[in-house]
């Protein structure tokens, strides 16, 4: 059995796509990588088909991460039986996919998985800013792979 994870922001062309990389890779590491599938997706459509942002591309790639065969995918109401776990990026996205959400279904916080964050931490949203901005939101989602990864090997033994 494939345990199935989707990580989601706005546009999927920053965050929920590094964390997908990076999520991925982590769960590799461990010796998962065959019982996980990572996906990753936006609850708008705006940027559907199109890559990864090249600044997210290049911090990516600055750190020996690979985001090159990335495209952006808007997530939908009927997506949620397919995956075990899914993992916004922020309150907005959150409240979002909880609206969408059959009632027996969480959604969590992607950091609420790094145990170093303080309640209710969000991992922000670089498009409008500059380097700095990919940067912070590669070492917060590296953070946070670390706890998701822990509670995927705890969910699937």
């Amino acid at each position: 059995m494939t345990y199935r994870v989707c990580l989601v922001c706005m546009g999927n062309i920053c965050r929920s796509p590094m964390a997908e990389i990076v999520l991925r890779h982590t769960l590799n590491e461990r010796g998962l990588g065959e019982r996980v599938t990572v996906e990753s997706a936006g609850t708008g459509g705006w940027h559907v088909g199109d890559p990864m942002d090249e600044r997210a591309l290049a911090i990516l790639a600055q750190h020996g991460y690979d985001g090159t065969v990335h495209r952006a995918r808007q997530f939908t109401r009927d997506w949620f039986a397919r995956y075990d776990l899914v993992l916004a990026m922020d309150r907005d996205n959150q409240v979002t996919l909880r609206r969408l959400a059959p009632p027996d279904v969480e959604v969590r916080l992607f950091r609420s998985f790094d145990p170093a964050a303080p309640p209710e931490a969000e991992v922000p949203d670089p498009y409008y800013g500059g380097r700095e901005g990919f940067e912070e939101v590669l070492a917060l989602v590296e953070a946070a792979s670390e706890g998701v990864a822990k509670h995927i090997a705890d969910e699937i033994g």
